[in-house]
C-alpha cells in the first residue's frame, strides 16, 4: 500500500472553500489524502484532547505521522520547560495516546537537525530516544551528510534495522553537508516514510533570515520528477508493506497539487480541489 499526504493541513488553500473555519479543515483534508504529518507537535507538545479531536475528525483508516517535539530532537534553542529528559519524553508519549489507541499512528518522526552529525555521542542519544519511546513506532530522518557518506551508509542502515527505527527517506536538494542523499532502502518490513522537501538547492541553506523556511521549501516537482518517485515507491514496496509519502514543499502552495499528481500517476483515486469563488473586491 502507498499512502500520500501533506505536512500539516491548515495552509493548503487549494483544498478548501474560502472562509472554511480552521476547525473544519482536517475533516475536509481527509477527503483528499489518507495520511497527514502533524507539525504542531514539533513546536509544542500538544494536549491529548487535541489529538482526540483530530482522531474523531478523520476516517477509520486515516493515518497520522507525528513530528517529535523539538526539545527531544535537539532543535530547541531556549530553556527547556521540562525538568528532565525523562519527563519530556513521558509528556510526549502521553499526548499521542489517543492516536495510538485509535490505531491511527503510523510513526513518530524524529527529524534531527543539520548539525546532528554521525558521532558516538549522537548514536547514544538516538539509542536513548528509542528506549524512552518504548514500543511506539518511530521513524528516523537525518539532515547531516555524514550519516550516509561512504561506508557509513550501510552502517547507518544496519543500525536502524537493529535498533528498530523506520527509515524516513528524503528527497531534498544536494546542497552540502546539511543535506542527505535519497537512500532507497527500507529498515522496517511494515512501513517506510518518504518526505518530499523539494529541490531548491539555492534556498536550502539560507537559514536565519525572516523568510528562510518559505525559501527553503519553495519548489514544484515536475511530472517527470514525480514519475521517478512513482518508480521509487514501487521499488520500496518490494521490501516493506506500506510506504507513506509526505509532501513538504508548500512554500508556494505546490504540495497538494504535487501529491495529487503522484496519486494519479499511481492510479489512485483523487478528488478535484475546492472551487475558487470570484471575489469582486480583490
Amino acid at each position: 500500500m502507498i499512502r500520500i499526504g501533506l505536512a500539516g493541513w491548515g495552509d493548503h488553500d487549494d483544498l478548501y472553500e474560502k472562509g472554511l473555519p480552521a476547525r473544519d479543515k482536517l475533516k475536509v483534508y481527509s477527503r483528499y489524502f489518507s495520511i497527514v504529518e502533524v507539525d504542531s507537535s514539533f513546536y509544542a507538545i500538544q494536549a491529548a484532547a487535541q489529538f482526540e479531536r483530530w482522531v474523531s475528525d478523520t476516517p477509520a483508516q486515516f493515518g497520522f505521522i507525528v513530528k517529535a517535539y523539538q526539545g527531544i530532537t535537539g532543535h530547541l534553542r531556549g530553556k527547556n520547560p521540562f525538568e528532565s529528559t525523562e519527563a519530556m519524553f513521558a509528556a510526549f508519549r502521553e499526548s499521542i495516546v489517543p492516536v495510538r489507541e485509535a490505531g491511527k499512528l503510523k510513526a513518530v518522526l524524529f527529524q534531527y537537525p543539520p548539525w546532528f552529525d554521525c558521532t558516538r555521542e549522537n548514536v547514544a542519544l538516538i539509542r536513548e530516544a528509542k528506549e524512552l519511546m518504548g514500543d511506539v513506532p518511530v521513524a528516523l530522518e537525518f539532515r547531516h551528510q555524514s550519516w550516509f557518506a561512504g561506508e557509513m551508509r550501510d552502517k547507518t542502515l544496519a543500525f536502524m534495522r537493529k535498533e528498530g527505527w523506520i527509515h524516513s527517506v528524503c528527497d531534498e536538494p544536494q546542497a552540502g553537508i546539511g543535506s542527505v542523499p535519497t537512500v532507497l532502502e527500507t529498515t522496517d518490513s511494515n512501513v517506510t516514510m518518504v518526505r518530499m522537501h523539494g529541490r531548491n538547492a539555492s534556498g536550502w541553506n539560507q537559514g536565519g533570515g525572516p523568510n528562510w523556511r518559505e525559501v527553503r521549501y519553495l519548489y514544484r516537482y515536475s511530472a517527470e520528477e514525480l514519475l521517478e518517485w512513482k518508480r521509487n515507491a514501487e521499488k520500496l514496496l518490494e521490501s516493506t508493506r506500506e510506504v507513506c509519502i509526505v509532501f513538504n514543499n508548500n512554500s508556494g502552495g505546490d504540495a497538494a497539487a504535487n501529491a495529487t499528481e503522484l496519486m494519479k500517476q499511481l492510479g489512485m483515486p483523487t478528488q478535484a480541489f475546492a472551487p475558487k469563488q470570484l471575489d469582486l473586491f480583490e
